[in-house]
């Protein structure tokens, strides 16, 4: 039996173009997430906006950073952003690739970065799943059509992955010291289902909260695949989610929706929360490491 959560309040309603990217860092007390295709970074407390950070070029994620600030996955790259704005490029592997862009972004939980890229125009397994170590981007996973949610199992072995146009959510076996993938594997498959799998979270009991673009709500999966639950909202089109503790943020998006669409919808564009009973981790801070060694895993 699929259970049905509680409706969600409105965290922020900010009617954000291309909201995405929630993440906790709790030994900042800081939540964050981005508006895509505006280029801002909002820092947050769980009550109010404190910060809108401009990063100047399209933002598919901003990642809490040991020490302070955020890794960002900006349009071309891998950039660091201080609280005060300032900028160092670490790695951009598509500086001379305008027609891609970084989407969706995590970290490991040991500390190494990770994020997708896409094309603006539809071309499918032109993206890829890249990771970062010292300054140096790796292409991990190849022929990725939209690169987006990502996430962990608790014993740290598996690392989900979502290609949106291939609808849908694969586990990868996870060497947490390498930071290497092998054996893909499909956990579940969405593909006919009402909307598209965009961004995800892991609970505390290994479950994925997966964001369901015109869709209407964030379901929860076991990690064999079935569907236990789902948050129905009041937008069609739920971009992420992460967990402030006990409690759901789920981003949204206003891009692509018709003006008779957003009359049905005046919160679309809003951070949502909802408390379904279960927790999870905050996100884990990244911090540099030692590059694994240069092989090119499928």
């Amino acid at each position: 039996m699929i259970r049905r959560y509680d409706a969600p309040d409105v965290l922020f309603d900010l009617h954000l173009e291309l909201g995405e990217g929630p993440s906790w860092d709790a030994a900042a007390g800081r939540l964050s997430f981005v508006d895509i295709l505006a280029g801002h970074v909002y820092v947050a407390d769980p009550e109010r906006v404190v910060d809108v950070l401009e990063v100047g070029a399209h933002v598919g994620a901003a990642l809490p950073a040991a020490g302070g600030g955020y890794l960002i996955a900006r349009r071309d790259g891998f950039v660091r952003l201080e609280m005060d704005g300032s900028l160092e490029p670490l790695a951009l592997p598509l500086q001379d690739q305008p027609d891609l862009r970084f989407n969706d972004g995590k970290c490991d939980p040991t500390g190494r970065a990770w994020a997708g890229t896409m094309p603006y125009e539809e071309a499918p397994g032109r993206g890829a799943l890249y990771r970062l170590q010292d300054r140096e981007a790796v292409a991990a996973v190849t022929g990725v059509g939209l690169s987006n949610g990502l996430g962990w199992s608790p014993d740290t072995r598996s690392m989900y992955f979502i290609d949106t146009q291939a609808a849908r959510v694969d586990a990868f076996d996870f060497d947490a010291a390498s930071g290497t993938l092998a054996t893909r594997r499909t956990v579940v498959d969405l593909s006919p289902s009402q909307g598209d799998p965009d961004g995800m979270c892991i609970d505390g009991e290994g479950c994925l909260w997966v964001a369901m673009w015109d869709g209407w709500e964030v379901r929860r999966y076991s990690p064999d695949g079935r569907q236990l639950g789902s948050v129905r909202l009041p937008v069609s089109r739920p971009t992420s989610c992460c967990f402030v503790d006990d409690a759901l943020i789920i981003t949204s998006a206003v891009h692509g929706l018709s003006d008779g669409d957003l009359a049905l919808q005046p919160h679309a564009g809003a951070v949502f929360a909802t408390r379904p009973g279960v927790s999870g981790p905050g996100a884990t801070q990244w911090v540099h490491l030692a590059a694994p060694p240069p092989e090119l895993e499928r």
